[in-house]
């Protein structure tokens, strides 16, 4: 389990801990007027409240601190401290205020805040308010914190001063920053595969890409027809490739893609080029990561061909393993030294001849686990066989519409 995930589960039992004893002396209460057998013991009650109030205050914050997201959780939060008013305020301004007296206390937040800010520590102070109506007559603030220090603040008001509030409020306000720091995590891991699939993109090379043109321009008088229909496969080719949504595709988007690639390779080596594919119909709406098959083909051809004077074969295939679909692309190219392969796929030597290969492995352990990596069976002379397993159905993992 990683850190996070441990500082999640340990913030959660936190809360649990604290604000679960505070909603079981109520319902403990209410329970000895009204008990229900079916229904559960109180305390069994008021930890279904906490856990369901929480899971519901979960979402709004994994989108990051903001005026939008915080007025979503600022009710669940007060919900699950049965405090009077909640307020939540980043380090200029108060995002968002639950509960009565927000007209004449929202003037105080940054100064209450203030001390919380500067220390990152809790603390709890009178409200000073003069309105003998006013139910807010304390107030505990509680640090949130993430990667770059204190975000911002936590207020929780009560009637009075009470050291079970100041312990939930704070308990309270370091499962928001778990939140907030998981938050982070999506973003930042959503920057790395934009920038993964970059690079991949980067890959697509140069190179082919002026053989390309240049194969459909010799088209243009000797067969127009062909030309036009290559000159779209390439359009086709390059408007998926660079494509700015989506981080996974089916698997039928893919192999579309590769046709267009192949056509495209076809058109230049001609009869140099025979290609097999091998497609069970089942597997075609599988997800996968966006790119991941291309580079692997492009590979097979270099290999293939551009490394040698002869002919080349490729086969790429797809069936239905029970719970994962399984790819391959085999070619009976140059093939590779073992040991260097496995250099390039540890990140140890770049080299133009593992085209993509160590990026496809990375982005697939991400995804599926480190069981999901490439499988490659090469050797000198040998040609390569790839192989790639992606389980038919993976929570989180859905093409682009």
């Amino acid at each position: 389990m990683s850190g996070i995930a441990l500082a999640a589960a340990g913030a959660v039992g936190a809360v649990l801990l604290a604000v679960g004893f505070v909603l079981g002396r109520i319902t403990a209460r209410r329970g000895r007027r009204s008990a229900d057998p079916g229904l559960g013991t109180p305390v069994e009650r008021a930890t279904f409240h906490t856990l369901h109030t929480a899971s519901l205050a979960a979402p709004p914050l994994r989108a990051g601190l903001t005026e939008e997201t915080a007025a979503r959780a600022a009710g669940r939060l007060r919900s699950l401290l049965g405090t009077e008013a909640l307020c939540l305020a980043d380090r200029a301004e108060v995002l968002a205020w639950d509960g009565p007296g927000g007209g004449h206390h929202r003037e105080r937040v940054a100064e209450l805040v203030a001390e919380t800010l500067a220390s990152g520590r809790s603390h709890s102070a009178h409200t000073g308010c003069a309105d003998d109506s006013c139910p807010l007559r304390w107030a505990v603030v509680a640090p949130l914190t993430g990667e770059d220090g204190v975000l911002g603040a936590l207020v929780a008001y009560g009637s009075r001063e009470s050291a079970v509030l100041v312990r939930a409020a704070t308990e309270v306000a370091r499962w928001v920053s778990v939140q907030l720091e998981l938050a982070e995590l999506d973003r930042s891991r959503t920057r790395i595969v934009e920038a993964e699939i970059r690079a991949l993109r980067a890959q697509i090379s140069p190179h082919f890409i002026f053989n390309s043109l240049a194969a459909i321009a010799s088209f243009v008088r000797t067969d127009p027809e062909r030309a036009r229909e290559l000159l779209l496969e390439f359009a086709d080719f390059t408007r998926y490739s660079f494509r700015r949504h989506g981080e996974f595709a089916r698997l039928a988007d893919e192999l579309r893609s590769i046709e267009q690639y192949l056509a495209l390779a076809g058109a230049r080596f001609g009869e140099r080029l025979t290609v097999t594919l091998r497609i069970a119909p089942e597997v075609l709406t599988v997800a996968l990561p966006f790119l991941c098959l291309q580079p692997l083909v492009e590979n097979a051809v270099k290999h293939g061909l551009e490394d040698s004077a002869e002919g080349c074969r490729i086969v790429i295939a797809a069936h239905d393993a029970g719970a994962e679909a399984v790819v391959t692309i085999e070619d009976d190219g140059v093939g590779m030294d073992p040991e260097e392969l496995r250099a390039i796929l540890r990140g140890e030597r770049p080299s133009a001849s593992g085209i993509g290969l160590s990026n496809v492995d990375e982005r697939l352990r991400q995804v599926y686990g480190p069981e999901h990596g490439l499988v490659i069976e090469t050797g000198l002379g040998a040609g390569m066989k790839v192989t790639v397993r992606v389980p038919k159905y993976r929570p989180g993992v859905h093409p682009a519409a």
